[in-house]
């Protein structure tokens, strides 16, 4: 199956970038190197772009995506998250700009074998770095049922997390559930059927809380931004794309954070507490998709872009 993925709030996010010939760029969720393409036509001949994802599958996608600009390009299988390290491996002290893009890919979610999707029966899965040590299957079959009823509630924002998780424990009591065909009928049965027949398929949430526990996806998100911006130079600028309200309020906040950080009381005259803005929040509302995406593309429906400059 090739790799597809169509990039969302593809020119808004490079546009927010705000690209310089000679710059040094990352994408952190190389994904199909569709926002990283429109970055490398920018790139002049000292300009440099570092691609970094997890999946070997979206790497392979990539390079063959990018091999025009081989000589610019780098890119590296990891997390996000060891970007720090990526970049000290490669003599890189600092750079321009930095892109994520929160979102699965199409790909990931249209190949059944990798266990993301609902809408077929494959083994439950879910990790975006096929060497991951835990997969949704471990989850749902060795978390307790107060833990599935936390990760379904906190991720998935299901108001039936607590019948979904009693369903669970109920059902691997008589054998492991392995595959996603098996999850979602559980899932199923623990919901009404007047709830099931309005918004959207039942078994979507609890597979978006499963993906996000596996990969820890909150977690690295939340531990990575104030490190990616400490790796921007003066003027440099992080673009993030969120797909999930939990995400956008860790974006929200820490870019919030880092243009105000002081803690002193409001009624003090002058900041004693010492700690400097590290740079100002360019987008004061999240970008979204136009109405022409949204028609092209379903899968942009919750996308957000916020973006913040170093000072």
């Amino acid at each position: 199956m090739i790799f597809e993925h169509q990039s969302v709030l593809l020119h808004e996010t490079v546009d927010g970038l705000s690209v310089r010939p000679d710059g040094i760029y990352v994408d952190g969720t190389l994904g199909g190197g569709g926002h990283a393409l429109l970055v490398c036509q920018s790139l002049g001949e000292k300009g440099r772009l570092i691609g970094i994802d997890q999946d070997e599958d979206a790497i392979q996608a990539a390079a063959d995506r990018l091999k025009e600009y081989k000589d610019k390009v780098t890119i590296v299988k990891s997390n996000y998250e060891h970007m720090r390290q990526v970049l000290e491996a490669l003599l890189i002290s600092g750079v321009d700009g930095i892109c994520l893009d929160l979102g699965v890919s199409s790909y990931q979610l249209d190949t059944p074998e990798r266990g993301f999707t609902y809408r077929e029966d494959a083994p439950l899965d879910m990790r975006m770095d096929k060497n991951g040590p835990i997969t949704a299957a471990d989850i749902v079959n060795e978390y307790g049922e107060a833990e599935l009823y936390r990760v379904i509630r906190d991720y998935g924002q299901d108001k039936f997390a607590k019948n979904i998780a009693r369903h669970i424990v109920k059902a691997r009591e008589k054998s492991p559930v392995k595959t996603t065909g098996e999850l979602t009928e559980i899932i199923k049965a623990a919901i009404p059927a007047k709830m099931r027949a309005v918004g959207g398929h039942p078994s979507k949430r609890t597979f978006q809380a499963l993906r996000i526990e596996v990969n820890h996806e909150l977690e690295v998100l939340e531990n990575s931004i104030d490190m990616m911006i400490d790796l921007l130079n003066p003027g440099g600028r992080l673009c993030i794309i969120t797909f999930h309200s939990l995400e956008d309020r860790i974006v929200k906040n820490r870019f919030r954070e880092n243009e105000n950080p002081c803690i002193c009381p409001p009624d003090f005259p002058v900041c004693v507490c010492g700690r400097k803005s590290r740079g100002r929040i360019i987008t004061k509302k999240p970008i979204v998709p136009s109405q022409e995406e949204l028609l092209k593309n379903k899968r942009s429906k919750s996308s957000k872009l916020r973006i913040f400059e170093k000072k």
